[in-house]
C-alpha cells in the first residue's frame, strides 16, 4: 500500500508539472501567436515572384470584375433646344467582363516595381438587360462639347464652326446604338479634325465614350513592393515617370498619393483611410472608414467616398486647387480631357448639390444603388468586395454664333454612369477563409484551452496530494480507480473505432 501511495504522489506531482507546463505554453500561446500570424500575412503580402499565391494574385486578378454601364436616353431632345429641362431615362445595365493584366513588370534596387496594367472588355448578354445593338439618344459631345470649348472664340470663327458641323451632318444630339456610342463610330468629322487639327481628340481613329479604354493600359505605374516597410506596400512612388501631377491649380491637388487602388498596407484600423490614384479621375481619391461587416464569414471593414470627395472649393476648400468648380457633387476634368466641359460625379448625383437634380428630369438617387465602396479585409488589406460608381457629365449651353446649340439652358448634363464590380470567390475565397480566419480560430482555441486544461490538471494534483496527507490509503485507492477507469474507457474507443 505504501508503494502504492508513493506511485499515486508521484503521478500527482507529473499531474501538477504537466498542467503548469499546459498553462505556460497556452500564455506563450496568446502572445506568440498573433505574432506569427502578423509575420505570415507580411512574408505573403509583400510583392515577392517567390510569393507563388500572393503574387499570382497581384499579377493577374484571380476574380472576375465586370463593368456595368446605363445610359441616360434623352426624351425630349427637340424640347431641351427650345430651352426646355432635359428628361431622361436610364437604360442598361449593359455588362461586360474586364480582364485585367499586369505587363512589362520590372523590380528596381530601391525595393519598388514598374508595370503597365492592360484591360479588355467582353460583352455579356445573359447578364445586360438589352443588347448592344439598343439604340439611344445622347447628347453629342463633338457638338455641344466643342461649342462650350469655342465660346470665348471670335463670333465668325463660331459661324465657321457651326457651317462645318452642318456640312458633316453633325446634330446636337446622337441616337446610335450602344456599341457605337461605348467602342466608337465613324464620323466624317473626326477624320476632318484629325487630319487637320490632329490632337483635339483623345482617339486617331473611332470616336466613342470608352473607345480609349479598351485593349489599352492605365499607364506606367512604379509602386513600393513592401521588401524594406510592409507599410509602404502597393503604395505609388511614381505613374508615367511622375511624382506629382500638372493637373490641378495646388500643389496638393497635383499629389499622387496612395496606392493603385489594387491593395492596401495590411494591419489596418478604424482610423485607416483608403487613398488610391485614379488616372481615370486625373486625380488621387480618399476613401474613409463606414462600418465593419462581414463577406462569406471573413471579417471587413467597409469604406465609403466622404461627401467632401466632389465638392467644391466653397464648402470644402482643400478642393479649391480642383477647381474652376461648379456646384458641389461635381469634378471638373477638363483640364485633363482635352479641356473638354467634362465633369465626373457620383450617379444620378448622389451626394452633389440638390439643385443639379432640379435641372434634370428622370434622376433618383440613393445609397444602395449609386454609392461607391470598397470592403476590405482589414489585417491583408486585400479587398474583398469593390463597386465604384462614377458618371459622366457634359456641361451644355446656349453659344451665339452655333445655331446647333439653339436655346439650350446652361446645365450639367447626365449622359452615362458606370459600376466596376468584384468580389472574392471560389478556390481564393476558400484559402483566405481558411488562412486567415479558420487558423486564427483555432490557435486562438488552442491556446485558451491549453490554459483552461492546464488549470484544472493543476488544481486536481493539488487536490489528491492534499488529500494524501489527510487520508492517504483511501485517497490512493479513489485515484487508482478512476485513472483504471480512465484507462479502460479510453481503450474501449480504441477497440470500437478499430472495429468500425
Amino acid at each position: 500500500m505504501n508503494d502504492q501511495i508513493t506511485k499515486v504522489s508521484q503521478t500527482a506531482v507529473g499531474f501538477l508539472v504537466a498542467g503548469v507546463l499546459a498553462v505556460v505554453f497556452g500564455t506563450v500561446l496568446t502572445f506568440v501567436g498573433p505574432i506569427i500570424i502578423d509575420d505570415q500575412i507580411v512574408k505573403n503580402t509583400v510583392i515577392d515572384p517567390n510569393n507563388d499565391m500572393s503574387y499570382t494574385m497581384w499579377k493577374d486578378i484571380p476574380v472576375p470584375f465586370y463593368m456595368s454601364v446605363y445610359f441616360f436616353n434623352v426624351l425630349n431632345p427637340k424640347e431641351i433646344l427650345t430651352g426646355e429641362k432635359p428628361m431622361v431615362e436610364q437604360r442598361g445595365p449593359y455588362v461586360y467582363r474586364k480582364r485585367c493584366q499586369k505587363d512589362n513588370i520590372t523590380f528596381h534596387p530601391n525595393d519598388t516595381v514598374s508595370y503597365r496594367e492592360y484591360r479588355q472588355y467582353y460583352f455579356e448578354p445573359s447578364m445586360s438587360a438589352g443588347n448592344e445593338s439598343d439604340v439611344v439618344t445622347i447628347p453629342n459631345m463633338l457638338v455641344l462639347g466643342a461649342a462650350v470649348m469655342m465660346e470665348t472664340l471670335p463670333y465668325a470663327f463660331r459661324l465657321m464652326i457651326s457651317a462645318t458641323f452642318k456640312t458633316f451632318n453633325e446634330g446636337p444630339f446622337l441616337t446610335k446604338t450602344v456599341e457605337e456610342l461605348m467602342w466608337g463610330y465613324d464620323s466624317k468629322l473626326v477624320d476632318f479634325l484629325n487630319k487637320y487639327l490632329p490632337g483635339m481628340l483623345p482617339s486617331s481613329g473611332k470616336f466613342g465614350l470608352f473607345a480609349e479604354f479598351n485593349n489599352s493600359n492605365t499607364g506606367l505605374f512604379t509602386i513600393f513592393t513592401g521588401q524594406d516597410d510592409i507599410r509602404k506596400v502597393h503604395k505609388v512612388d511614381s505613374w508615367n515617370g511622375l511624382t506629382e501631377l500638372s493637373y490641378w491649380r495646388t500643389p496638393q491637388a497635383n499629389m499622387i498619393n496612395g496606392t493603385a487602388g489594387q491593395m492596401w498596407p495590411p494591419f489596418m484600423t478604424k482610423e485607416s483611410t483608403l487613398p488610391f490614384y485614379s488616372p481615370d479621375a486625373c486625380r488621387s481619391l480618399e476613401l474613409v472608414y463606414q462600418r465593419p461587416g462581414e463577406f462569406k464569414g471573413v471579417p471587413l471593414y467597409r469604406y465609403v467616398a466622404p461627401k467632401t470627395m466632389f465638392a467644391n472649393g466653397i464648402d470644402y476648400p482643400p478642393n479649391e486647387g480642383f477647381c474652376p468648380c461648379r456646384k458641389s457633387g461635381l469634378l471638373n476634368v477638363s483640364s485633363c480631357r482635352h479641356n473638354s466641359p467634362v465633369f465626373i460625379s457620383h450617379p444620378h448625383f448622389f451626394n452633389a448639390d440638390l439643385s443639379l437634380l432640379d435641372t434634370v428630369l428622370g434622376l433618383n438617387p440613393n445609397e444602395d444603388e449609386h454609392g461607391l465602396f470598397i470592403d476590405i479585409h482589414p489585417q491583408t488589406g486585400v479587398p474583398l468586395n469593390v463597386s465604384i460608381r462614377l458618371q459622366l457629365n457634359l456641361l451644355m449651353k446656349r453659344v451665339s454664333g452655333i445655331t446647333e446649340t439653339g436655346k439650350i439652358s446652361e446645365v450639367v448634363m447626365p449622359m452615362i454612369w458606370f459600376e466596376e464590380r468584384g468580389n472574392i470567390d471560389g478556390p481564393v475565397l476558400t484559402t483566405f477563409h481558411t488562412n486567415l480566419v479558420v487558423l486564427p480560430t483555432v490557435m486562438e482555441y488552442m491556446q485558451y484551452g491549453f490554459i483552461a486544461l492546464g488549470l484544472v490538471t493543476v488544481v486536481i494534483a493539488v487536490l489528491v496530494h492534499r488529500r494524501l496527507k489527510v487520508q492517504p490509503q483511501k485517497t490512493a485507492r479513489q485515484f487508482v480507480c478512476l485513472l483504471s477507469n480512465c484507462t479502460q474507457h479510453v481503450a474501449d474507443l480504441l477497440e470500437s473505432e478499430r472495429l468500425c
